[in-house]
């Protein structure tokens, strides 16, 4: 028997997929604790529809995201920080200092855990940092750190 599984259900396979299952196990497990339903016509298309839906909201979000990571290429934020003699820096620049200043100049909202920085930015100069917008889509942003005067 053909049934659309409604939650994911283990070993056997994902939310909103298609398996073939004996009949017994079919009406006295899957059916009976509400895993699945029989995979009739009106419920196929029923699924059909909603798989379409899923995939327009991804391509939109995806696009939106491609559209974000172009903006945030064009950019550059300016950090100040301290330095003593010698070029030596007292502070640095993190994930959340940059998604702040994100938010405030360019009113775009990025949360600090997709800014990819292995280590706080501590060097003056221009680094390039990579901003995970949606799965398969980074955008760069240069950051220039400048000695505070």
């Amino acid at each position: 028997m053909k049934v659309i599984l409604i939650q994911d259900v283990k070993s056997l396979g994902k939310k909103d997929t298609i398996v073939n299952v004996s009949d017994g196990y079919a009406r006295n497990f899957l059916f009976k604790n509400k895993l699945a339903i029989e995979a009739v016509p009106t419920n196929l298309n029923e699924l059909n529809n909603k798989l379409e839906s899923n995939k327009y909201k991804k391509d939109t979000e995806k696009a939106q995201a491609e559209e974000l990571a172009k903006r945030i290429g064009q950019l550059t934020l300016e950090f100040a920080i301290k330095t003593g003699e010698n070029g030596k820096t007292f502070g640095s620049v993190t994930s959340k200092d940059i998604a702040d200043k994100l938010l405030q100049k360019e009113k775009i909202e990025v949360d600090k855990k997709k800014i990819i920085l292995d280590e706080p930015i501590k060097m003056i100069g221009i680094k390039i940092v990579d901003i995970k917008l949606y799965e398969g889509v980074i955008g760069k942003i240069k950051i220039l750190v400048k000695q505070e005067e």
